[in-house]
């Protein structure tokens, strides 16, 4: 009889201890439930129909408030530029426009710059913010990410800035010279001087003007519509012949590896690449004119090709080497962005208006390619350039064999300008 009672109360205290777990495993699951998520804080059913439908196709980052500043529903991308963090919105100003605008009704906008997250270099987001009332209870924030665009806006107004000054430079100059020519009209020799010096700055008018042009050209015109096979040693006879005066003028030698010599496989004479024929002239030719013009006299530059593996399909390398004054690292960064000068002084001497390498960057990305530079203060540099592979040209060849490498064999059979 004991036994039995025994048995009894201990399956009283089992039947208790099991409801009083399945008690509590119903409550951790409604707040489970009722725990908020990335995506929504509350359920939907606070939000008006339609309106979660509409914020989840918007471009912009948009979070929803209630009453108690309680983030009801909020974006991705708001989680993304950290607007949103345990459950609350994390920018001040925003939540006091959320106020204001709960209070009195009123649309509000405002522009601010937020500290960019995961980032200790002090950079900042440039962001709108737009609060209006949603409903009688709820505030809707959107925020436009504007960093890229004011990005771009800089760069085009200090195009302006740097076109403008370049342009004011020679008509300056030209319109100075011509009033030494009128002022000096019975010095036959004065007027021969200031001539010359007006050619010179007529030249370099020309030269940037052209140069605009065809980076407006580069930047606008899609290489693939007039794209062909292009022989890569006729690149580069092209590119030694356009620098060949200038070269000649401070006994420059000018080297290509057009090797092995027409006829055989594997030099780059069975090179081909494929785009624009007149971008891809232009691009290599201010590769080599710049080496001649930043090499001392009595140098060697190098014009050397070559075919690499790559995992997306063969590429050319096309690496164009000089002796010349070499960049530093902190210049080789920005060798490439428009108008600037290593070194000005010197390209005011030489003529050059800082937007060639712009211009190559341009032709490069253009074809899927892409321009790397490699210098040493006092050494010189080794600008190269790599494009894709002609597809059909190179399905068509047949093996080659090896070609030198340029990096660690010597270029053969320099051509020596007379």
């Amino acid at each position: 009889m004991d036994v039995n009672a025994a048995v009894a109360a201990l399956a009283a205290i089992a039947g208790v201890c099991t409801g009083v777990i399945a008690m509590l495993a119903f409550r951790w699951s409604e707040r489970d439930q009722a725990r908020p998520t990335r995506t929504s804080l509350h359920t939907d059913a606070v939000l008006p129909p339609g309106v979660d439908t509409v914020l989840s196709v918007l471009r912009s980052s948009a979070v929803v408030l209630d009453e108690s500043d309680s983030v009801v529903k909020a974006s991705s991308a708001a989680y993304a530029l950290g607007l949103v963090r345990g459950g609350k919105l994390a920018v001040e100003p925003m939540l006091n426009m959320a106020r204001d605008t709960r209070r009195d009704g009123e649309i509000r906008q405002v522009e601010l710059d937020l500290p960019r997250r995961g980032t200790g270099r002090g950079e900042a987001l440039a962001v709108s913010a737009r609060v209006a009332p949603l409903g009688s209870r709820l505030v809707l924030l959107l925020v436009e990410d504007l960093t890229e665009a004011r990005r771009i806006e800089a760069v085009r107004r200090d195009f302006v800035a740097n076109v403008s000054h370049e342009l004011k430079t020679p008509t300056g100059a030209l319109s100075l010279l011509s009033e030494a020519v009128m002022d000096a009209s019975d010095d036959p020799e004065a007027v021969t001087r200031f001539a010359g010096r007006m050619q010179i700055e007529a030249t370099r008018l020309t030269n940037l003007v052209q140069e605009l042009i065809d980076l407006s050209r580069v930047q606008n015109d899609d290489p693939l519509e007039d794209s062909e096979p292009v022989r890569v040693d006729e690149l580069v006879a092209e590119a030694i012949d356009r620098s060949r005066h200038a070269a000649s003028t401070k006994q420059i030698t000018m080297a290509s590896n057009v090797w092995p010599p027409e006829g055989l496989e594997g030099g780059t004479a069975d090179l081909h690449v494929w785009g624009s024929r007149g971008q891809l002239a232009a691009a290599l030719g201010n590769l080599v004119e710049n080496a001649v013009n930043y090499s001392p006299a009595r140098t060697r530059v190098g014009i050397a090709a070559r075919r690499v593996s790559s995992p997306g399909g063969d590429l050319i390398e096309i690496a164009v080497t000089d002796q010349g004054i070499g960049i530093s690292e902190k210049d080789r960064e920005r060798v490439f962005e428009r108008f600037y000068r290593v070194d000005p002084a010197r390209s005011r001497a030489t003529g050059g208006t800082g937007l060639g390498l712009a211009i190559v960057k341009h032709v490069a990305a253009s074809h899927g390619g892409e321009v790397t530079v490699w210098s040493t203060e006092g050494q010189g540099s080794t600008f190269t350039l790599r494009l894709p592979e002609a597809g059909a040209v190179r399905d068509r060849r047949p093996p080659a064999s090896p070609t030198p490498d340029l990096m660690t064999e010597p270029l053969p059979a320099p051509e020596v300008l007379p």
